[in-house]
């Protein structure tokens, strides 16, 4: 078999392809990568009428803090503090909907 024609090989080397173009940074807040901390900076405030979506991730392996992302409807992705009242507030306001 000639080097580079071991399916395995070319598996692995696909997959890694793949996760490194998956792996994208989004206005700077945000780190792609599942082994640290995704929120290098966060904001205190955002206007709740400007978020698409939030996604919440709990302490973990990966980070020892609780992160909060918020995806805007221009598809841009923030870093929101999870102890800011204002974000707290938004957190339950997507709760109880």
């Amino acid at each position: 078999m000639a080097p580079g024609t071991c399916p395995l090989l070319r598996t692995a080397m696909l997959l890694l392809l793949l996760l490194l173009a998956t792996n994208q940074q989004a206005t700077g807040a945000i780190v792609g990568s599942e082994l640290r901390c995704q929120c290098l900076k966060t904001l205190q405030r955002i206007d709740f009428k400007t978020i698409q979506s939030l996604t919440v991730t709990p302490p973990g392996p990966h980070c020892t803090k609780t992160e909060v992302i918020a995806t805007l409807k221009n598809g841009q992705e923030v870093c929101l503090n999870p102890e800011a009242p204002l974000v707290q507030k938004i957190i339950q306001k997507i709760l109880n909907k």
